[in-house]
């Protein structure tokens, strides 16, 4: 919950400057302009796609980790077994 307070705050900070600096006539006023900062969420959203469909593709594969993973998951099964909780068939 506090991640989307520090996002909200911050885009609600970005807000008024931009629509302080079209106030002031520092940034030319047109219909385009008002619309810049949807283009940058936008434009910032596709790239955020972009990365994660680029990581996705080039996901790697770690045989080691897996071997680790399963003999953890073994060691756990016989300690639960030890306790006595039922962990289903080998």
């Amino acid at each position: 919950m506090k991640h989307i307070v520090k996002i909200l705050s911050l885009l609600l900070a970005v807000s008024a400057f931009w629509i302080g600096l079209l106030q002031a006539a520092i940034i030319h006023p047109g219909y385009n302009t008002w619309l810049l900062p949807i283009y940058f969420v936008v434009s910032l959203g596709c790239y955020g796609l972009l990365m994660v469909g680029l990581g996705l593709m080039q996901f790697p594969t770690c045989p080691q980790e897996a071997l680790l993973l399963q003999h953890d998951i073994a060691e756990a099964k016989d300690f639960f077994k030890h306790k006595g909780v039922d962990v289903g068939s080998d």
